[in-house]
């Protein structure tokens, strides 16, 4: 037993920033394997945008990682707090959705996440399920659990507070519907980002004010976005999503600077320390040009989500379009009966937007400016420019972006 006892351990605390606290970790874990009953694991998420990217993922596989040692998720989707809002450490409140939103997101969201984990050891939970049916008086002592003081300790509240920035009381409930779900799923553990660490202490607060163990509370790291900057978010645009097609995954992952690649590795891949320490090593011997390594990083990614004919597929065409400048395999038609013509000739910004390749005319114009479109191989670089369009005309603008006008 101790053998995998220390095992279980060892897989468990990969990965992971805080551990409150690895002692009542292995106390839980050596009863799990005694009794044999597999401990519970919290993970909540309110679906405040129906798609998944690799943000989520490294959460995502630390709870695989439970399941295959036996244990089971409870997979707590937020549907009654996603019509609160909840700061998460920004310096605004996140806004609140309607329940229509809640539940479309919430659908996509859980079948998304079961191309991780294993819907045979997942247990599904909505907290309306406890919330909704509450009454006022459940309520009001719900709340008399916490004071103002612990409120504020939290750091995006005090800054909040400092700058005299609106505080609303729902957002300081808020961490107590989180707590409030780790009693009654009986989570042993919670697991979250960085970000929630405050929230999920008040867990175990809650849990023992109620007579129950207070849960071990484990947090990972938080993945940067492709800026390299932000945490991965769909709202900055910064992300890659776990339904986005191969070509577009490949493109994004050999986008991803040299440095954060190695961060990717280790927090999505899984990698293990050792064997990516040999990379690096490799790297910076001269043995191993970074190239190589991202696109080895970018097959990993679509391999896991698409399959490995499909990852070797995106790396061949990656290579021949970009390095030796020739047209993907498929692109997307526009047709020009369908568009706007004055006498004929549309504006370029007009054609971009009317395309998809840009979301705007302001982006647009900022595209033409960084010199990042083309007609054929012809730069354009005047955002006034009209043309008459042409069958057969590609249009590109970065990377990525490619469309063909047809008749």
């Amino acid at each position: 037993m101790e053998g995998e006892l220390k095992r279980q351990l060892d897989v468990i605390c990969d990965r992971t920033v805080d551990l409150i606290s690895r002692e009542t970790l292995a106390k839980k874990l050596k009863r799990s394997l005694e009794e044999k009953r597999p401990l519970r694991i919290k993970y909540g998420a309110d679906p405040s945008a129906p798609d998944i990217h690799l943000g989520h993922v490294v959460g995502l596989n630390k709870l695989r990682e439970f399941q295959d040692l036996g244990h089971t998720v409870v997979f707590i989707i937020g549907d009654f707090t996603g019509m609160i809002g909840d700061p998460s450490g920004k310096s605004a409140t996140r806004p609140a959705l309607s329940r229509d939103e809640v539940a479309a997101n919430a659908r996509t969201y859980q079948e998304q996440a079961f191309m991780i984990l294993d819907p045979e050891r997942t247990e599904i939970r909505f907290n309306s399920e406890w919330f909704s049916p509450m009454s006022f008086e459940q309520v009001l002592k719900l709340t008399s659990q916490v004071t103002v003081a612990q409120m504020l300790a939290r750091d995006d509240f005090a800054k909040r507070y400092a700058d005299n920035a609106a505080i609303s009381l729902v957002e300081f409930i808020y961490p107590l519907v989180q707590a409030y779900d780790s009693v009654m799923v009986e989570a042993d553990i919670e697991l979250g980002g960085t970000d929630q660490l405050f929230n999920l202490l008040l867990g175990r607060d809650i849990q023992q004010n109620r007579g129950q163990e207070p849960q071990v509370v484990m947090t990972l790291p938080l993945l940067e976005g492709l800026d390299g900057v932000q945490k991965m978010s769909k709202s900055l645009g910064n992300y890659i999503g776990l339904t986005e097609s191969p070509r577009d995954m490949f493109g994004k992952a050999m986008s991803v600077s040299d440095d954060l690649m190695w961060r990717y590795m280790r927090l999505v891949l899984c990698m293990p320390a050792a064997e990516l320490d040999a990379i690096r090593n490799d790297v910076d011997s001269g043995q191993s040009h970074p190239r190589e390594v991202k696109d080895r990083l970018a097959q990993m990614l679509v391999a896991k989500f698409h399959g490995e004919e499909s990852a070797r597929q995106a790396s061949e065409e990656f290579k021949r379009v970009f390095a030796g400048n020739e047209l993907p395999d498929e692109i997307p038609e526009l047709s020009i009966a369908g568009l706007d013509l004055q006498e004929g000739e549309i504006g370029i910004l007009n054609l971009l937007k009317a395309g998809g390749l840009t979301a705007s005319n302001k982006e647009a114009r900022r595209m033409v400016e960084q010199g990042a479109v083309r007609l054929d191989d012809d730069k354009v670089e005047d955002p006034r420019l009209h043309i008459a369009p042409r069958a057969g005309t590609i249009l590109r603008v970065g990377k990525r972006g490619f469309l063909r006008l047809v008749e």
